[in-house]
């Protein structure tokens, strides 16, 4: 009897027709590819310009913003920086940048005395550097700030790791794409308060131990997966507060498609106060406890 209670329960967290358990919980090669995936995602993020490496969010004005380390600047930089780099112009879309004789901040291997620059709205930003030091424009909710990176960040140097819930298989789960006739724009929170615009071509449909769930999916021109951004009831405890990132293969032919749940991970903000993470639509907080992908980094922000 206690044999076939252990099976029943272990068919519950299978997912039925709409769902399923792709692979035994103990498949060597699938633990071995969540492990290789999750190696590659930590390379990434201790890169010398990952996120690891962001050290400051300045929002500018319209108009001039100074910027260096004085304090008397509008964007006052770290301590390593210049007393007085330069100014950045604001006005409408068009920003310019504009640098001191004699402070030798690069773009490329050019010097910048004065040049208008791109935004991350752009495709790609304009990427200024001073030593360690790497910045550039990011547009939000249409506000402008600088992004200010370091490749001897304390974080990037003190970094040790991410815990992770174990490699479960049954956390591997098929769903369905149920597309809506024409994709959706969705208002989306950040942590900053401000408020971007994403689009979403349909929602995900799956089961998990018999239950029927859903996740509006992100999708950005160009992309060739749907990106999802989701809470659950270990935010805050076990994982982070604000949610979790989550990348799933565009569906088939039929429909179909895999979320792995051991892939979850932290938003960069699980990092550093100054990312500009979109945070988890209503629709997207599931009422269960996903005990499966990364866990909680240090205290978080």
């Amino acid at each position: 009897m206690k044999s076939k209670a252990w099976i029943a329960a272990a068919l519950l967290v299978c997912l039925g027709s709409a769902s399923g358990c792709s692979r035994a919980p103990k498949d060597d090669a699938y633990v071995r590819e969540v492990q290789e995936w999750h190696q590659r995602r930590i390379e990434r993020l201790k890169q010398p310009d990952g996120w690891l490496s962001l050290v400051g969010l300045f929002w500018m004005k319209p108009g001039e913003n100074r910027f260096g380390s004085d304090p008397s600047n509008d964007l006052v930089f770290p301590a390593k920086a210049p007393a007085f780099i330069g100014s950045y112009f604001v006005q409408d879309s068009i920003i310019t940048v504009r640098v001191r004789e004699g402070v030798p901040v690069r773009s490329g291997d050019s010097l910048v005395r004065e040049m208008q620059v791109q935004t991350d709205r752009d495709g790609s930003p304009t990427i200024l550097r001073l030593g360690t030091l790497s910045w550039y424009v990011i547009e939000r909710g249409g506000k402008y700030a600088v992004r200010l990176k370091d490749s001897e960040s304390p974080a990037r140097l003190g970094f040790t790791g991410i815990d992770r819930f174990p490699i479960d298989a049954r956390w591997r789960v098929k769903a369905r794409f149920e597309a809506y006739p024409e994709p959706n724009k969705i208002f989306v929170a950040t942590v900053v308060g401000t408020t971007e615009t994403m689009t979403s071509p349909g929602k995900l449909v799956f089961q998990i131990a018999g239950k029927t769930y859903s996740l509006e999916a992100f999708r950005e021109e160009g992309e060739d997966q749907l990106f999802l951004v989701f809470g659950d009831r270990t935010n805050g405890k076990e994982t982070y507060g604000a949610g979790r990132f989550l990348y799933v293969d565009l569906p088939k032919e039929d429909g179909t498609t895999w979320i792995d749940f051991n892939k979850a991970y932290n938003p960069p903000c699980a990092f550093t106060p100054y990312a500009t993470c979109p945070l988890p639509p209503d629709q997207n907080l599931l009422p269960l406890r996903v005990t499966a992908g990364e866990k909680r980094y240090g205290k978080g922000h």
